[in-house]
């Protein structure tokens, strides 16, 4: 538990402000992500069952749609708000890496949506790191608890 607790001390210590803009831009970016995965839930669905080679149910691939789209959303709005910044870029980056590695790495290296992915996944990395910074509300509850 003590190297937890030191990158976190050195992940708060050494946060440029910058970066809290970029964090809003990814919580944002997230839960658009999510909201577009609700929005095409039926043309998903079809994709899933006219695919052959599936070993696994469509009502399985379902699920992991609606979770993809529940943990987007939800996680995009507490990384926008800076609430538990690590928790939620833990929570997606399985989400995130499994984007990279399985959906869109089969597609041509020109692929924007390849390298949104792989952008988002450095980012999430690095806010697993270095936390949520100054303008946040964990930072906010901070200075009011003390």
């Amino acid at each position: 538990m003590n190297v937890i607790h030191r990158i976190e001390r050195w992940g708060d210590g050494h946060h440029p402000g910058i970066l809290d803009i970029v964090r809003i831009a990814l919580g944002i970016f997230l839960l658009i992500k999510g909201v577009i995965f609700m929005e095409n839930t039926s043309y998903l669905k079809e994709v899933i069952t006219n695919q052959s080679d599936i070993t696994l149910s469509p009502d399985l691939f379902m699920f992991v749609v609606y979770y993809a789209a529940f943990i987007h959303m939800t996680c995009g709005a507490m990384m926008t708000f800076g609430i538990l910044t690590r928790l939620s870029a833990l929570l997606q980056l399985p989400l995130v890496f499994g984007a990279v590695f399985f959906v869109n790495m089969f597609e041509s290296p020109l692929n924007t949506e390849l390298w949104l992915s792989i952008i988002c996944l450095v980012l999430l990395l690095v806010f697993l790191v270095i936390g949520s910074g100054r303008f946040s509300l964990d930072s906010y509850f901070k200075k009011i608890n003390e």
